[in-house]
């Protein structure tokens, strides 16, 4: 299983859904290297100065703009910060529009929503919707450094999040020479429409998907299986995936779906910000407001009683500390008598011996 681009939350009016954002597609492209023909060693590519030809590290390397031939403006590494998006792990749904509404042109590409740990109950509320009124979500998300628009629609039972081309980078198809006009203008007969129409109707097939294969590259790794056959070349095994974890915030495990949508609807936001929760909470009824009032009241009773605790630990620890005192005071003092008398009898012993030294002298 591939692993996820990122763990997140899918969210449209107050409602919040932990989800997994997934790749949905595979590149299946034959990706070949370049070699030397007379040992077979790789060639590589290096960073070359156009006007000394001498090799360029990383670290010389600056990023730049050519606003005409041959005139650069250097950006630094600040402004291209300053200008990425704030990155978030969330898809935020702006507005829910027909499915039919965007044209083809525009979907780039896909991604699959799956649901966090204990997500389900929002995950299909928001599916089953979507799907029910013919609508898709219209949303925002920042993958890795980049803000994209896409749109979050269903797809069997899953959530699809397509990413989506913005309006300037399609071509207008008016930049192009495009025949219009009548039928009669460019010499179609009626007939000739009629017998198109019955080769189209002759063509008609259902869409199966799995009828469909990329057959160049087929018989390319056919020939490639051959020489490596021929050549008696193990082939190493694709590094296996690890499998994506799906979140584990259990957010939405235990919410009123119904109070979320009852409030998104009176305060007809569309994109919940954060900061907005402050206001919403506001503008909620007075059970709410008793609500926070009882839980302050907890949490000042439970301070309280952190208070106390804390004062009767340090009671317990200034007691100890006098007792630990006392008992090193007591400690010091034996130390000092032993010492003592240590000295006074090593002097008792010196003095005997220059006695009997004398007397022998």
């Amino acid at each position: 299983m591939a692993r996820p681009i990122w763990n997140g939350t899918l969210s449209f009016g107050l409602l919040n859904i932990p989800v997994a954002l997934m790749p949905g597609e595979r590149r299946i492209d034959l990706h070949f290297r370049m070699l030397d023909s007379r040992d077979k060693a790789p060639v590589r590519y290096e960073r070359v100065n156009a006007d000394t030809g001498e090799e360029v590290p990383w670290k010389d390397i600056v990023k730049a703009f050519e606003f005409s031939k041959g005139n650069y403006v250097v950006l630094e590494p600040d402004d291209i910060r300053d200008a990425a998006p704030q990155s978030k792990e969330s898809v935020d749904v702006e507005a829910f529009i027909d499915a039919s509404a965007i044209g083809p042109a525009y979907f780039e590409k896909p991604y699959v929503l799956v649901p966090g740990k204990k997500a389900e109950k929002g995950y299909v509320l928001l599916r089953e919707t979507l799907r029910d009124a013919g609508k898709i979500g219209l949303a925002r998300v920042v993958i890795r450094t980049r803000e994209y628009l896409c749109a979050v629609m269903p797809q069997g039972d899953a959530l699809m999040l397509i990413l989506l081309r913005y309006p300037q980078e399609l071509i207008d198809v008016q930049d192009y020479r495009i025949p219009e006009g009548k039928l009669s203008d460019y010499r179609i007969s009626r007939q000739e429409m009629d017998m198109a129409s019955q080769l189209i109707a002759s063509m008609e097939a259902d869409w199966k998907p799995d009828q469909y294969k990329d057959e160049f590259r087929q018989r390319l790794s056919d020939v490639i299986k051959k020489r490596m056959k021929a050549n008696k070349v193990s082939h190493r095994p694709d590094d296996e995936l690890e499998d994506a974890a799906v979140p584990e915030n259990a957010a939405t495990n235990v919410v009123d779906f119904m109070s979320l949508l009852k409030q998104s609807l009176a305060t007809n936001k569309r994109t919940p910000p954060k900061a907005a929760n402050s206001g919403s909470a506001k503008g909620s009824d007075s059970a709410a407001g008793k609500t926070s009032k009882k839980a302050s009241a907890k949490s000042a009773g439970k301070a309280a009683q952190g208070k106390a605790k804390t004062a009767s630990s340090k009671t317990a620890s200034s007691k100890t500390a006098g007792k630990a005192a006392k008992s090193t005071g007591t400690a010091s003092k034996a130390t000092k008598a032993a010492t003592k008398k240590s000295a006074g009898s090593s002097g008792s012993g010196s003095r005997k011996r220059a006695a009997s030294n004398k007397k022998a002298a």
